[in-house]
């Protein structure tokens, strides 16, 4: 969560400035020492190594003089900037590792690797963590002290920040981390992480409650709740036809753009285009967590979300991968947020969901636009909600399988042909599935 510094002052720039220079710093000593550092066996054997090459101590004489070019750089963000140098460094170590090997496999075949070489990036800009009581010291309300490095040394600097936005969240359970200081154009942030112990449900199968979600191309997503035995007790269709509309116009606008003057960086039109992108994925991931609350979900279950393929014009197939994209950083928002609830985020098999009828019919024929399906038996039904009721119905058949033994799986199949294959089930597999399960337990009795 990030809040706004009321008044800048030049000195915040001194601070990245020197934070990022000490970085740069430490990195090529990490990688200088590389040889050494890589054989000890812990990271905190390895942060503690390159602690003793660059700082001083009474006992130790350090073999680098970062001391001398940083004077009084405080030791929590040294151990900060180290951390974050010593996992650039083992980054570069790994991809110029692979690079090798890929190389070496082309060569055995007589073929040339046109992939470039990894290489070091020793100039970073990155952000200082302020961390507690060392270089943060919260006051009254919406005011702190934070440790800024002004006129060559490092001092405490009163700051007033904007919490306007924590008005509409409910932070009480939540442990405030250690901020950073983030800098977006002429104004500077601090930026919090909130940490909090969430313990999962773990309600029994037969009286759990889903959320499935079909993430699809015409709406944003449409949400089933479902329980065990494949009755659904709610619907919700999420939409922005404002929104995609304005993105699609900056899309065409960019696509027109380039074509004109090139490919080139268009930073205007592309912080529009992700802007509009982040209020549709915040909206929606804000309605599906209300409908999860709203029927006291346990699990919400997405599709697994294979590789990316777009075809077509350069707006189309840009069109494809921010809708790519988005059901990613969804699906990323939504397991975060819902494990905050002690909901429980699962994945399910994607092949055929959208394909196959839900009331086992067979495969359906969608129309132009993808939103409307027809099934074999001239049935018409809403494309994403068919997909919902195939999504939920594919995790609680996984689930009630799961814990059966072979033996009990193939006397179920035998009944229900369709639960051999993941890619085959359906709502109404689920339905068949409980029925015999049902008359199972009737015969035991």
């Amino acid at each position: 969560m990030k809040f706004k510094i009321k008044v800048s002052d030049k000195s915040f720039n001194d601070t990245i400035s020197i934070y990022n220079k000490a970085l740069s710093y430490i990195i090529k000593v990490i990688n200088d020492e590389w040889n050494n550092i890589s054989t000890l066996p812990t990271v905190k054997s390895q942060l503690n190594f390159i602690e003793k090459l660059i700082h001083n101590t009474k006992k130790n004489k350090a073999k680098y003089d970062f001391d001398n070019r940083f004077y009084k750089f405080p030791s929590y963000l040294r151990r900060a900037a180290t951390a974050e140098a010593l996992g650039a460094v083992k980054s570069y170590h790994s991809n110029l590792e692979n690079y090798i090997k890929k190389k070496a496999q082309y060569e055995a075949k007589g073929k040339i690797l046109k992939d470039k070489m990894p290489v070091l990036g020793t100039k970073r800009y990155s952000y200082p963590v302020f961390y507690k009581d060392n270089m943060f010291e919260s006051t009254v309300n919406n005011t702190a002290k934070i440790k800024v490095y002004k006129n060559n040394d490092w001092v405490w600097h009163d700051i007033e920040f904007n919490t306007k936005n924590l008005k509409h969240r409910d932070m009480t359970n939540f442990k405030e981390m250690n901020p950073m200081l983030v800098r977006s154009g002429r104004k500077y942030y601090l930026h919090f992480t909130y940490k909090k112990t969430a313990k999962l449900n773990n309600t029994p199968l037969e009286d759990r409650t889903v959320i499935s979600v079909d993430l699809g191309l015409t709406n944003s997503a449409v949400c089933s709740a479902m329980k065990h035995d494949g009755t659904v007790i709610g619907r919700l269709f999420i939409n922005q036809p404002i929104e995609k509309d304005r993105l699609y116009h900056k899309i065409n606008k960019l696509a027109k753009a380039q074509k004109i003057s090139g490919i080139g960086r268009k930073p205007n039109l592309w912080r529009k285009i992700n802007n509009i992108k982040n209020q549709i994925i915040n909206d929606t991931v804000h309605q599906i967590i209300e409908f999860a609350k709203k029927y006291k979900a346990d699990v919400i279950v997405f599709e697994h979300l294979g590789k990316l393929k777009s075809k077509g014009n350069y707006a189309r197939r840009m069109r494809i991968k921010l809708q790519y994209w988005a059901k990613r950083k969804i699906q990323e928002k939504v397991y975060d947020i819902a494990h905050s609830y002690g909901i429980r985020v699962s994945w399910i098999n994607p092949k055929n969901s959208s394909a196959l009828a839900f009331d086992g019919t067979g495969k359906v024929t969608r129309n132009g636009k993808k939103d409307i399906c027809e099934f074999t038996t001239g049935k018409i039904y809403h494309a994403d909600l068919n997909a919902s009721y195939n999504i939920g119905a594919r995790y609680f058949i996984r689930e009630i399988l799961n814990p059966l033994s072979e033996k009990e799986r193939l006397q179920y199949q035998t009944k229900v042909p369709e639960i051999a294959a993941r890619s085959q089930q359906t709502l109404s597999t689920l339905i068949s599935l409980v029925k015999a399960m049902q008359s199972q337990c009737d015969c035991v009795a």
